[in-house]
């Protein structure tokens, strides 16, 4: 039997461990999907108790991405270098290697609502992981980004490393989304609040937005965008595929996306 899991702390609210399970049931995997919740600071001990206890994979969450970065034990990718933080190890090789999936899950996201991001305009408001992962996966797939984030002068430090990418405060929105086709919501702003980041009179019918934050599924921001007539994409969408990036480097087969998605979206 293969184990993966999740290595995080808190990490007793995660969805994952259904969503993963869910595919290992549907394709009639002998696997289980396990959670691990080190202390603070012992990411490098349960990486070295991974390994040798023959764990296939796993995922990881706060507080330890950076770590997982920065650990002599795993060898990160390019993409998890640029965004700063692993979020899947794959223990296959002669050593573990580090990803990030989350730049690939807000893309599939997207795709599985026919948008894509080859030469569109897009907007993404905040800087901080998810923004960073989101911004560099939109400019590797051939967009234009815009990067509006509360403190101006992050924003522009992540635009000078993102390719075809401007930084700027979130005043700036308005005039950003005139023209753009694609938004993205990367902050928790709306998040169990009925909050947006985004004035609702700059949204267009033009846009496609996603918005990273899941709970609740419709946050203020989709409301205000499907009232344009925009394209819209929760975040469920986003979390569903970042997962899926995870089944698939781990197992080598299509994950079966519905029924991962009706897993999550069960427990939402």
């Amino acid at each position: 039997m293969d184990v993966f899991g999740l290595v995080g702390n808190p990490v007793g609210h995660s969805l994952s461990p259904p969503m993963h399970e869910a595919a290992y049931d549907e394709l009639g995997i002998d696997a289980r999907y396990v959670t691990f919740e080190p202390e603070p600071g012992d990411l490098e001990t349960a990486l070295e108790g991974a390994a040798a206890l023959g764990v296939s994979g796993l995922n990881v969450t706060i507080p330890f991405k950076q770590d997982a970065l920065a650990s002599d034990l795993i060898v990160a990718d390019d993409m998890a270098r640029r965004i700063g933080a692993v979020n899947t190890v794959d223990f296959s090789g002669d050593r573990p290697t580090g990803h990030n999936t989350d730049a690939a899950g807000a893309l599939r996201a997207l795709r599985n609502h026919g948008v894509t991001a080859t030469d569109a305009s897009a907007v993404v408001v905040g800087a901080g992981g998810a923004g960073r992962a989101v911004s560099f996966g939109l400019a590797d797939a051939g967009a234009t980004v815009s990067i509006a984030n509360r403190t101006a002068s992050t924003a522009h430090d992540l635009a000078a490393a993102v390719p075809n990418a401007t930084g700027h405060g979130l005043g700036e929105l308005e005039s950003l989304l005139a023209d753009a086709e694609i938004l993205v919501n990367a902050t928790s702003v709306g998040m169990e609040e009925d909050a947006t980041p985004v004035p609702a009179d700059a949204l267009h019918g033009d846009l496609a937005v996603l918005d990273a934050v899941y709970r609740p599924l419709e946050t203020r921001l989709l409301a205000d965008a499907a009232e344009t007539g925009a394209t819209t994409v929760d975040g469920a969408w986003m979390l569903l595929y970042q997962g899926v990036e995870a089944f698939e480097r781990w197992t080598g087969r299509d994950a079966p996306v519905e029924a991962m998605n009706e897993a999550l979206r069960s427990r939402l």
